[in-house]
């Protein structure tokens, strides 16, 4: 996955309560066997009219706003299914960042394993971002993997990001990469297992064994 430290880039706000996955991607976009093309569904509905034309309403499509790369949202962002479609859709449209007081768990997850960084702050954190930012004036804020903050102007704000997803972004690793960072750790807990517990070593093949007769 791409590395992310620190982003400066243009923010938009998103001032939606429980923006759920079949908002951000409906359900019409999900027929694909891959993962292409699925900038064209994010936030199809908001975005666009239901001739496809562009909405001029919505904040996407305002001028200064195309390299949008930063969304600040309303608390439970990402609720609802678990479609991973939502991610790929928002990374392929350009986001790097989401800012929530809150986001669906599912979700949440799905972003550290694609390398989506997702901030989580306290409401009143969101609301003074929220703030900061305008749906028709772009502005910038710079999001901070490194010191895990978030900066505009004279605004400070604070987010925590668990250690292992840190890593994971800061060092492009998806979920395979990361585990085999672990590799020495993972075989030593094996050795220490089979020799406390030898009766189960092998114990899925033997079962494999048995089951085809052998």
């Amino acid at each position: 996955m791409e590395k992310l430290t620190t982003l400066t880039a243009v923010a938009a706000p998103l001032p939606i309560d429980n923006c759920d996955t079949d908002q951000i991607m409906p359900k019409q976009f999900l027929r694909g066997i891959d993962k292409s093309g699925l900038a064209r569904g994010v936030f199809f509905n908001m975005r666009c009219n239901p001739d496809g034309s562009p909405r001029a309403d919505c904040v996407f499509n305002r001028p200064g706003f195309e390299k949008t790369a930063i969304i600040c949202a309303g608390p439970n962002f990402g609720c609802g299914s678990s479609r991973e479609h939502a991610v790929w859709g928002l990374m392929q449209m350009g986001i790097r960042a989401v800012i929530a007081s809150g986001f669906g768990e599912i979700f949440y997850s799905n972003c550290f394993n694609n390398g989506l960084l997702a901030c989580r702050v306290s409401p009143e954190d969101a609301a003074a971002i929220m703030a900061a930012l305008s749906d028709t004036t772009p502005v910038e804020l710079t999001v901070d993997l490194v010191a895990q903050e978030i900066r505009a102007g004279d605004g400070v704000w604070s987010f925590e990001v668990a250690p292992r997803h840190r890593t994971m972004l800061m060092e492009g690793l998806d979920m395979i990469a990361a585990t085999l960072r672990d590799m020495d750790e993972i075989e030593r807990f094996r050795a220490a297992h089979e020799a406390e517990f030898s009766w189960m070593t092998g114990l899925a093949g033997k079962a494999k064994r048995r089951l085809e007769g052998r």
